[in-house]
């Protein structure tokens, strides 16, 4: 019995370090990503005022998903925004183009938006159980 549970817990922590480190990778791939639209935001500066706001808030999380890159355990907040923020992006973006807001040609944002939310939530760490101290008095 003892040595099933040892094979069950050995299971869960390859479990976990193999979702780890896909989210590193995925960090890495988003954080790059956004960081790489510093270029359309000097390009579009002049042309569409709302572009370069959402870009430099864009470029910004990429540099603090890149970041948590390092720790992203202590950093579950950061991520947890980034991917509900992302979702909340896509779903914003999908009702402009079905109410003719913005060109059909942008429902690809909406998708990759959609599919990079998804995946930080989904990879995002688990919250940590918070150990109770006792209080120390003298």
């Amino acid at each position: 019995m003892k040595r099933r549970l040892t094979v069950v817990q050995q299971r869960q922590k390859e479990n976990a370090m193999n979702r780890e480190r896909a989210l590193k990778i995925v960090l890495v791939v988003v954080g790059l990503l956004f960081c790489a639209g510093v270029y359309p935001l000097t390009m579009f500066f002049s042309r569409e005022p709302a572009v370069p706001m959402i870009m430099s808030i864009y470029v910004t999380l990429g540099i603090f998903l890149l970041l948590a890159v390092r720790d992203p355990a202590a950093n579950r907040s950061l991520i947890a925004f980034g991917g509900w923020a992302n979702l909340a992006h896509a779903g914003v973006m999908a009702v402009q183009e079905y109410r003719n807001v913005i060109e059909r040609r942008e429902l690809a944002g909406v998708v990759v938006f959609a599919v990079v939310g998804v995946v930080l939530v989904a990879l995002a760490p688990a919250k940590q159980p918070v150990e109770k101290t006792a209080a120390v008095t003298a």
